[in-house]
C-alpha cells in the first residue's frame, strides 16, 4: 500500500521530470515530509488539447458518478482489479496520471509493540512518479486522485506486501495517453522501477499525520 509520501521538490525539478506546458505558471512547491491521504496533491495529467498539465487533487479518490465523499479507503486502487472494480475502472480507461513524489513511507511491527516507520527513496533521493488515477466529480465539485498498488518486489518486500507502482520515465506518455488501448495498461504497468528504491528506518515522529518535518534517520536500521 502507500499511505503516506513526501514531495521535496522543486518546480525545477517537476518541469524536467515531465514534458510540462504549463511550465511557468508559479507554483507553491515547499517541501511536504508526511503527505497523508485526503490532502491535496499536484499529479499530471493530459489536458483536452494533449498536452501535459499539472492540477491539484484529494488524494482520496471520489468517483465521477458519486452522490456523496466516499467512506471506503480510495487512496489505493489495487492493480488486480484496477480495471474492473466500479469506483476505478471508468478513470483506468481514460484518466491515467502521475504523482510526482521523491519519496514514501512503509510500516513494520516493532518488538515494543509499536510500528517503526521506513522512509523508501530511489538513490540519490531522485524524483520519480506513481502511477496513479484522477477523477472530477461536477456534482461535489472536487477534484481527486489515487495511487495504483502492486504485489511488493525486492527491497520493499522486506518490510511489506504491497507497493506503490513508480513507473519507469519511459512509459510516462503511454500511461498518460487517452488513446492507449486498455488492454496495454497493465502491461505498461510492470514497467516499474521499485527494484532500485532504497530504504532506512525514521524516527516515530512521522506516525502522526500533524508531523510535517523531515524525520530523524535511524542509523544503521539496515
Amino acid at each position: 500500500m502507500c499511505g503516506r509520501f513526501t514531495q521535496m521538490l522543486s518546480w525545477r525539478e517537476l518541469v524536467s521530470l515531465y514534458r510540462l506546458t504549463d511550465k511557468y505558471v508559479i507554483r507553491n512547491t515547499e517541501a511536504r515530509y508526511n503527505i497523508a491521504p485526503t490532502q491535496t496533491v499536484p499529479f499530471v495529467r493530459i489536458d483536452d488539447d494533449g498536452n501535459q498539465v499539472v492540477d491539484d487533487g484529494r488524494w482520496w479518490l471520489v468517483p465521477h458518478w458519486a452522490k456523496e465523499m466516499p467512506k471506503a479507503a480510495m487512496f489505493n486502487a489495487r492493480i488486480e482489479t484496477v480495471d474492473t472494480g466500479p469506483a476505478f475502472r471508468d478513470a483506468f480507461k481514460s484518466r491515467r496520471c502521475l504523482i510526482p513524489a521523491d519519496g514514501f513511507y512503509e510500516w513494520t511491527k516493532a518488538n515494543d509493540g509499536g510500528k517503526d516507520p521506513w522512509l523508501i527513496q530511489m538513490p540519490g533521493e531522485k524524483p520519480f512518479a506513481f502511477a496513479g488515477l484522477w477523477a472530477h466529480n461536477s456534482k461535489l465539485d472536487v477534484t481527486s486522485c489515487t495511487i495504483i498498488t502492486a504485489p511488493a518486489v525486492a527491497p520493499i518486500s522486506q518490510i511489506h506486501d504491497r507497493m506503490p507502482v513508480i513507473l519507469d520515465p519511459e512509459v510516462f506518455e503511454g500511461w498518460l495517453n487517452p488513446a492507449t488501448p486498455k488492454e496495454n495498461l497493465k502491461g505498461i504497468l510492470t514497467h516499474h522501477i521499485d527494484g532500485q528504491m532504497q530504504m532506512h528506518r525514521v524516527s516515530r515522529d512521522i506516525n502522526s499525520s500533524r508531523f510535517t518535518q523531515r524525520p530523524a534517520p535511524i542509523i544503521n536500521s539496515l
